[in-house]
């Protein structure tokens, strides 16, 4: 055992630095990166520098809201998915550090039988069975001479970091999703009693004209352009109707309920969260550091890294520092020194790459790292891009909707001038109709708009990627049960 203890140390001491090149972090990350310094550019009168909150939809400071969110963290089916994906790529982290300890051999056995009796003096003579016995245990290490084993346990972390970040991105999408059904269930009920109102008015006129026409102020034809815009209106409904269903039926399902078992509170809601004020959006090197998916990207770069160590280190002599001991015989003579061995001494294998494969395999994984290092750029400025794009689309709606509320207000002052004169005979009934569908049109426009806009918050807040923040450690409880 000495003998073995020296060799180790011999061999450890001609240990060489691992193989590969050394994982550096991308510049992007980096708080002076040009592409993420300062402000959005689009944030500017709709949003603040301030830190987005970890639990993002508390600002609504809606009960029913945060039930919704807490109840798909508990249920949703994508993210149990992305736990158990999580609990595997640790399993799997846990495998590759197998190596750094020593490796336990044992094996034996009893058995009963005889040596052939066939001789050449003695053909007819059997010898007598007897109880036979076999027993080995071995002690084996492989010395990481090269770093192969370091360079794959780098891996293994990275990939561990990889699926981690994957499941923050499914509670980002979880939680975002889940928010943005409920908002259009709250939508299409506010644009269902938009239309609702518009029907009863025009039921109004519809009264109105049949008055008129009973006293013989005007002719059927105005009572058939009324009812004629009365079911225009009322075929606005179904389609609400409709889409109010499916986000009901979305939401059961993203909080891991079936279709039918939508929750019912939601389903009178006609007033769509939104957040008033300027939105809390940080900056863009904040953005960077919490998305998940430019998180994902960057561990997955630092894994494909590591491999290039992995599959260079293919061209050195493995080493392997055994020993071993057996002990085998008759039965009846167990223990005697005679029936025991032992070996110790190290190992050496090595593949002589003259065939081409490795350095096929070092080209490979330097053309994936490559391809990694592509990936993640296109992540950052992907990440960038979807906040900026998300920020500038609801500067334009706040715009849209501000002028659509105001030509509500016009119209519903042209509608009621319209129907007095209407009915004091000054004007015409088309042009009392005219007025009513247009008010009609603008009721829609402005409940359209008020959907938009809570829509588009929500994709504000998608896009920047907060959300998980605050269930980290419950995950990470969970793969350790």
């Amino acid at each position: 055992m000495a003998a073995a203890c020296a060799a180790a140390t011999l061999l450890a001491g001609c240990a060489h630095p691992p193989v590969g090149p050394d994982y550096a972090a991308p510049a992007a990350l980096s708080p002076t990166q040009a592409a993420s310094a300062g402000p959005f550019l689009s944030g500017d009168g709709t949003a603040t520098d301030a830190a987005l909150p970890p639990n993002w939809w508390r600002i609504y400071q809606d009960p029913l809201l945060d039930a919704l969110v807490a109840q798909a963290f508990a249920h949703n089916t994508d993210l149990r998915q992305a736990v158990a994906n999580f609990e595997r790529e640790q399993a799997l982290e846990a495998e590759v550090h197998g190596p750094e300890r020593p490796t336990v051999a044992l094996s034996g056995g009893p058995g009963f039988g005889h040596v052939s009796g066939l001789t050449l003096v003695q053909k007819d003579y059997e010898p007598p069975g007897r109880f036979t016995y076999g027993a080995s245990a071995g002690l084996s290490y492989q010395l990481d001479l090269f770093g192969q084993l370091r360079r794959a346990i780098e891996a293994a972390e990275a990939g561990s970091g990889a699926a981690q970040a994957a499941l923050d991105l499914v509670r980002v999408n979880v939680a975002g999703g889940t928010a943005r059904a409920y908002a259009e269930v709250c939508a299409s009920g506010l644009r269902l009693r938009s239309a609702h109102a518009s029907v009863r008015l025009q039921e109004e006129a519809v009264q109105l004209a049949q008055r008129l026409q009973q006293a013989g102020k005007v002719g059927p034809i105005d009572t058939a352009r009324a009812r004629g815009q009365l079911e225009l209106l009322r075929a606005s409904v179904p389609p609400l109707l409709a889409q109010r269903q499916n986000a009901l039926y979305r939401l059961a399902t993203l909080t891991g309920a079936a279709p039918r078992d939508f929750p019912a509170p939601v389903a009178g809601c006609d007033r769509p969260p939104r957040a008033a004020g300027l939105l809390p959006v940080g900056d863009g090197a904040a953005l960077l550091r919490r998305r998940p998916d430019v998180r994902q990207a960057e561990r997955n770069l630092a894994a494909a890294t590591a491999r290039i160590g992995v599959a260079t280190a293919e061209l050195y002599p493995k080493v392997m520092l055994g020993v071993s001991a057996s002990s085998a015989g008759f039965l009846n003579r167990f223990g005697n020194r005679e029936t025991f061995s032992y070996s110790l001494g190290p190992l050496i294998s090595w593949t002589v790459p003259d065939n081409g494969v490795a350095r096929a395999r070092i080209a490979q994984a330097e053309a994936a790292t490559r391809q990694a290092a592509a990936r993640f750029d296109g992540t950052v400025l992907t990440a960038l891009r979807e906040v900026e794009s998300a920020l500038s689309s609801y500067a334009r709606e706040l715009d849209r909707h501000a002028a659509l509320a105001a030509s509500r207000a016009q119209s519903a002052t042209v509608a009621q001038q319209a129907r007095t004169l209407y009915v004091n005979g000054k004007t015409a009934q088309l042009d009392a109709l005219d007025a009513m569908r247009t008010l009609a049109a603008s009721e829609a426009a402005l409940a359209a708009s008020e959907a938009q806009l809570a829509d588009d918050q929500f994709a504000v807040f998608m896009a920047l990627g907060g959300g998980w923040e605050g269930q980290a450690n419950d995950v990470v409880g969970q793969a350790a049960r």
